[in-house]
């Protein structure tokens, strides 16, 4: 197998991504499809299938060295995985088997850390070595680099940021996903805007359909102009700021970025995040930590373990003294 070029893999709880990826980080080709959740292996065959059709594209020199994988839940260290979004994958051997059928190395990682080596390599944190990736979507994890390392935790958990405890209140979808979650992830902003549906707030029952509604429904209103909407985003950005705070103050990073689906509605909460995270943070750390916006349009877990699939089983350019992932 050629050297040159990796297959990236960003499986999802229900987008699968596949892309060809060459050292100096540039997509060539992709595939998307939604996840098969038929079955515990459908996923795995659907990554396998994806993977064939892209090595097998006639192209000059296109071929794949390795297999890089990012997955939404824990990658154990004897390589299974567990995800609570996918059916079956209690202890998924996933790298396993992947390799048996693709013949080549395999490195599986979790997607938030897969995020913040992506944005490191070619995001807006490129070159720092002190960085988070706050991922936003329908749940909220962290991506942390320090000194050049990944923090990883005793048992692969560190950066379940959804888990911040950011007021006093603790309801029940607090103790299912953690409080900074269950109150300003993607689902928590629909909830919100719904609630005020059901009062009949506003202009929000003209501006957001009543059927879907989503975070990004809600966004869309706010930008129409819906008072109601874009307060619902202001108050998430306002405890965000609270957890990034947290963040901040416990590992002092250089700067923080704001990736996933959410990070397309910066607009919407960026500012307020970034004041109340300064409120709260050890003074002389929030005044210098950045907070931005992911540059890399939703690729951060792509290029992540592109990198790092890269880096262990081909002959891209070796790691900077220091790093290690």
């Amino acid at each position: 197998m050629g050297a040159n070029h990796v297959v990236a893999v960003d499986l999802g709880g229900t987008k699968l991504a596949v892309a060809l990826v060459d050292r100096k980080g540039r997509v060539l080709r992709r595939q998307s499809t939604s996840v098969d959740a038929s079955s515990s292996l459908a996923p795995v065959n659907q990554i396998v299938e994806l993977t064939r059709e892209l090595v097998g594209w006639k192209g000059t020199n296109r071929k794949a060295s390795a297999v890089g994988v990012a997955v939404p839940g824990l990658v154990r260290r004897d390589g299974t995985v567990w995800a609570p979004n996918l059916r079956g994958w209690g202890k998924m051997a996933l790298a396993q088997r992947l390799k048996k059928a693709l013949r080549v190395p395999v490195i599986v990682e979790s997607d938030r850390n897969a995020a913040v080596i992506g944005e490191t390599w070619r995001g807006a944190a490129r070159g720092r070595s002190h960085a988070i990736v706050l991922m936003l979507g329908t749940g909220i994890g962290a991506g942390i680099f320090s000194a050049g390392r990944l923090v990883r935790g005793a048992h692969e958990l560190s950066g379940c940021a959804g888990w911040l405890v950011v007021t006093d209140g603790h309801g029940k979808e607090a103790r299912r996903v953690g409080q900074l979650e269950s109150l300003a992830a993607g689902p928590a902003i629909a909830r919100a805007a719904k609630k005020q549906l059901s009062r009949r707030i506003g202009a929000s029952r003209k501006a957001i359909p009543a059927k879907p509604i989503n975070a990004y429904e809600v966004a869309e209103a706010a930008r129409r102009g819906d008072r109601v909407s874009s307060r619902v985003y202001l108050e998430a950005g306002r405890l965000l700021g609270y957890g990034v705070a947290n963040l901040v103050s416990l590992f002092d990073p250089e700067i923080v970025v704001i990736g996933a689906g959410l990070a397309q509605a910066s607009d919407l909460f960026l500012n307020a995040l970034r004041k109340s995270m300064k409120e709260r943070a050890q003074p002389i750390s929030g005044k210098q930590v950045r907070v931005v916006a992911s540059e890399l349009a939703g690729d951060a877990n792509l290029l992540g373990v592109a990198r790092l699939a890269g880096l262990t089983y081909s002959d891209w350019e070796p790691k900077r003294k220091g790093y290690s992932f």
